[in-house]
Formats: structure tokens, C-alpha cells, sequence
């Protein structure tokens, strides 16, 4: 019954009971019936002081579940920069992919979470990774961005890392194409400023 526990309070982000269903046995690592951990569920609702307790108790972040997502990827998706930097003690392995086969970096540039973005650069994470839609980092922001002032900051972020900024998307459009086609010429002149053509 302690796994249970453990899952139930990592979801209501009650650490002290976390902290008590490990005390009583509970697995770390125990699952719920999609495959996610307690550290997944505590990731995906931002409860970074259960984190805390799960990270010092050795909870493994990068376990996927059914879905292929883990609570490393999750933050990702949510921006949490407090929760990535909670995962970070545990050293998730920064090579990890999601459904789609992007690393975390990807849909934090989709959503435009600058600083989740301005962080987890400082990882040394792969700027140029590309997902099995064909898309970096770079491309989800340019290409599912809107164009605004986030968005403008995420791809200078990305160009400082390194991006390669001519790199194209599966089929050979490059980002500033993209820009162009999209009208956001503040990003267009981001590129080209930075050696990118169509």
C-alpha cells in the first residue's frame, strides 16, 4: 500500500508524506497505471519540494512511461525552471527523448518558455538535436512560434548556443524560409543577422 501512498502524495504535492510513505517501505521508483512515477507526477504538477525529497532519495528522472515521457522531458513542457533545476541534482541524462523523438529543449521552444530555454542551454544540451518530425530547437520556435518578443528571445538564445541556423527541416526548408513565409520579420532579421539564408 506504501507505493500507492507514495504516488497519491507525490500528485497532491504533500512532501511530508512522501517523505513518510518512503520511510514505510515505499519504492521510489513505483509506478501508476500509465508507467508514471512519483517523480513524473510530481514534475508534471510542479510540486518542486517533492521533487526535492524523491531527487534525495535516489528517484530516477529519466524512467519513461507509456507515453515515452519522463519527469525530465515533462519539464519541457511545463517551463519549470525550479523543477529543472531540482531534476538536474539527480543528473538526467540530457540525450533523453519524448514521443516525437525531441530532447526537452524542443518543446520548451515550441511554447515559448524563455527561461526554462535560457537554462537548460547552460546544460550543454544538444541545440541541434532533430526530432523524428524533421525540426530543432530552432524550427518549433520559428515554425509554431508566433513571432513575438518570447519567441525573438528563444531564437537569439539558440543562435548564442550555436545553433546552426541553416539547418533544414526534412524537407530542406530552412528557418528563415520559414520566418519569411510566416511574416515574423523580427526573427527573419534575427537569422539573416546571424549567417542564416533561405
Amino acid at each position: 500500500m506504501s507505493d500507492q501512498e507514495l504516488l497519491r502524495a507525490a500528485r497532491s504535492g504533500d512532501a511530508a508524506a512522501v517523505h513518510a510513505a518512503l520511510r514505510d517501505g515505499a519504492d521510489v521508483d513505483a509506478r501508476d497505471e500509465h508507467g508514471r512515477t512519483a517523480l513524473q507526477l510530481a514534475a508534471e504538477r510542479d510540486h518542486v519540494a517533492v521533487a526535492d525529497v524523491l531527487v534525495a532519495a535516489g528517484a530516477d528522472p529519466d524512467l519513461q512511461d507509456r507515453k515515452s515521457d519522463s519527469a525530465f522531458l515533462v519539464t519541457g513542457v511545463t517551463g519549470s525552471v525550479a523543477m529543472l533545476r531540482a531534476l538536474l541534482r539527480a543528473g538526467p541524462d540530457l540525450t533523453l527523448t519524448n514521443r516525437y523523438g525531441g530532447v526537452a529543449l524542443i518543446p520548451a521552444c515550441e511554447r515559448g518558455h524563455v527561461d526554462y530555454v535560457r537554462e537548460v542551454l547552460r546544460t550543454g544540451i544538444d541545440v541541434d538535436h532533430v526530432n523524428r518530425l524533421g525540426w530543432t530547437a530552432l524550427l518549433e520556435a520559428v515554425v509554431l512560434g508566433d513571432g513575438t518578443a518570447p519567441y525573438q528571445k528563444i531564437v537569439t538564445l539558440l543562435i548564442d548556443a550555436g545553433a546552426d541556423v541553416n539547418l533544414p527541416d526534412g524537407d530542406g526548408v530552412t528557418p528563415l524560409r520559414h520566418a519569411l513565409d510566416r511574416g515574423s520579420v523580427e526573427i527573419a532579421e534575427l537569422l539573416r543577422a546571424a549567417g542564416a539564408h533561405v
